[in-house]
């Protein structure tokens, strides 16, 4: 490893030979909410090391582990899910699954270019604002830390809660009045 020196106002780099290269570590998560429960974080990692025929992003199947896995989790396994508009999200198999499971999964999708509704683009806020100044020095060692950091806001549940309230959304509803 050798470290480089920037001019003033330039952010230092630092080269680490022998890792995956060109691999990386994708997460998805969802951010769970309900009145009078504690908030939770469900999440999943997918690892990218560049191997023929291995897929870059998540899979149908990782995104449909992530849905059971927070029914599992879940008190009541019911699950209202807020999406973005993913073009996974929208899949001929993704939409089958979801209706396969309309018992316990409902879905709404957030308009386009809406990520200030999203939640979870705050956990990700937090996440990369803690791994500021981290160093990996190889895909394992960048994964445990994910998960590491991941855990610590896991258990933060006013964190989470934190996260909620930055969209400006609440868990409480306002009736409608019908004349």
């Amino acid at each position: 490893m050798w470290h480089r020196w920037n001019r003033r106002g330039y952010r230092p780099q630092a080269r680490v030979h022998g890792g995956d290269h060109g691999g990386r570590v994708s997460v998805a998560a969802l951010v769970c909410y309900r009145s009078g429960e504690r908030s939770r974080l469900v999440y999943r990692l997918h690892h990218y090391r560049r191997r023929t025929g291995e897929r870059a992003a998540f899979t149908l199947h990782e995104y449909k582990a992530l849905q059971q896995a927070a029914h599992q989790q879940l008190p009541g396994g019911k699950v209202v899910l807020v999406w973005d508009n993913l073009s996974v999200h929208h899949s001929r198999s993704m939409q089958a699954f979801i209706n396969a499971h309309a018992d316990w999964l409902r879905v709404f999708y957030l308009p386009a270019y809406a990520p200030d509704l999203n939640p979870a683009e705050s956990v990700w806020s937090l996440l990369k604002r803690s791994m500021a100044n981290f160093l990996a020095t190889d895909l394992d060692h960048l994964t445990g830390m994910i998960k590491h950091r991941l855990k610590v806001i896991q258990h933060h549940t006013d964190l989470i809660d934190r996260c909620l309230t930055t969209t400006g959304l609440t868990l409480h509803t306002t009736p409608t009045i019908t004349n």
